[in-house]
């Protein structure tokens, strides 16, 4: 059955057959360079949004993103509420 709507089943199931053909190195090599796009598209809108930011502020705005905001006052004491996301 098919997973996705918009991929004809036979492109689907040649990449079904690829990642079950994957080691699990390269498997995680593919989830990692996947949480990297995410990152970087994140911290794309950040930018847009607040315009150049520095490497420290960069990187807890993109942690307020994944964490709630009483674990980023308790461990960085950075209020996102506050600077905004």
């Amino acid at each position: 059955m098919a997973q996705c709507r918009d991929t004809d089943p036979d492109v689907e199931r040649m990449q079904i057959e690829r990642y079950r053909s994957m080691t699990p190195s390269e498997k995680l090599s593919r989830v990692v360079d996947l949480n990297r796009t995410a990152e970087a598209m994140a911290a794309a809108r950040l930018e847009k949004t607040y315009g150049p930011l520095e490497p420290r502020e960069l990187e807890l705005r993109l942690a307020a993103l994944r964490l709630d905001r009483q674990t980023m006052i308790e461990v960085f004491d950075w209020d996102p509420v506050e600077r905004g996301l």
